[in-house]
């Protein structure tokens, strides 16, 4: 079995199918900097399977500074969106509303400014939006919970659009992997920048660079022109990205925490597209 840094199996000579049982992604994750217009932090998610799953949206921003983050986001804010585009929920302050559910999933945001929701979400598309009250901007975390897991659904993919900075101010999505399956994920990072400008984003990342880490901070594997290397199994998937600027890996990952962060080569700066797929 090929290897990539760190011990996480590489994909170069395998195919998704030797690696079964399958576990799934139990939390799915972005810090961000957040700011106004296109620079807004916006998550999109896939559920897919044969029922409804049960999570817990969040938007975290004042409690982060009690991980040594200066300029967290003070008070944000959450909207929870369909593949449509129309409102299913929004949240200011996660005691305003579900107080109870939320504080029974043991998942309470640790500030009351903090945002969360709680839904029962059919298989499909979905999209959240974190902003800062009043215009404000800063350091957030995004984040999804699976709240039952042994449901006939899965969190297929996150992607989180978000600018990119330097030092604290690079983005970096998150993801813990596990369940009953005692298996593995097999898991496409990607790091999209150029091709953004496609869809109207300005100040798009022009060359994104990606690490992925496990949840020791240990690397496990890093990418920065995705055609470098593991070409062929990234296409064979059809996530190849459309710029050869950006990023992608394709690992094979034990449950765990792991994060994956994108930079802008030689320092740039600009607004960018990280992502997890779930390949079964």
């Amino acid at each position: 079995m090929a290897t990539g840094i760190g011990g996480a199996a590489s994909f170069s000579r395998l195919q998704a199918q030797d690696f079964k049982p399958f576990d799934q992604f139990l939390n799915i994750s972005t810090r961000v900097l957040v700011g106004a217009g296109d620079n807004v932090a916006v998550a999109g998610f896939i559920v897919t399977g044969s029922e409804a799953k049960r999570v817990i949206i969040r938007a975290i921003g004042p409690s982060l500074r009690g991980a040594g983050i200066s300029n967290a986001l003070q008070d944000p804010t959450l909207e929870l969106h369909g593949s449509s585009g129309s409102l299913i929920a929004s949240n200011d302050n996660w005691k305003d509303a579900q107080q109870a559910e939320i504080q029974a999933s043991g998942l309470a945001p640790a500030d009351d400014r903090e945002s969360a929701i709680v839904r029962a979400l059919s298989p499909g598309a979905y999209t959240t939006i974190v902003r800062g009250k009043n215009g404000t901007g800063g350091i957030a975390l995004i984040e999804g919970y699976d709240l039952d897991s042994s449901a006939g659904s899965i969190f297929a993919n996150i992607s989180t659009r978000g600018f990119v900075g330097t030092g604290d101010n690079a983005m970096i999505g998150g993801l813990i992997v596990g369940g009953n399956g005692g298996g593995v994920n097999v898991v496409i990072a990607r790091a999209l920048g150029p091709s953004l400008s496609n869809i109207g984003v300005q100040q798009a990342l022009q060359d994104p660079t990606l690490e992925l880490r496990d949840q020791n901070g240990v690397l496990i594997d890093s990418n920065d022109n995705w055609k470098d290397r593991q070409q062929a199994v990234i296409e064979r998937q059809n996530l190849a990205p459309a710029d050869d600027r950006e990023s992608a890996l394709l690992d094979v990952l034990p449950a765990g925490a792991y994060t994956a962060i994108v930079r802008g080569k030689n320092g740039a700066t600009g607004v960018a597209l990280v992502e997890f797929y779930n390949i079964r």
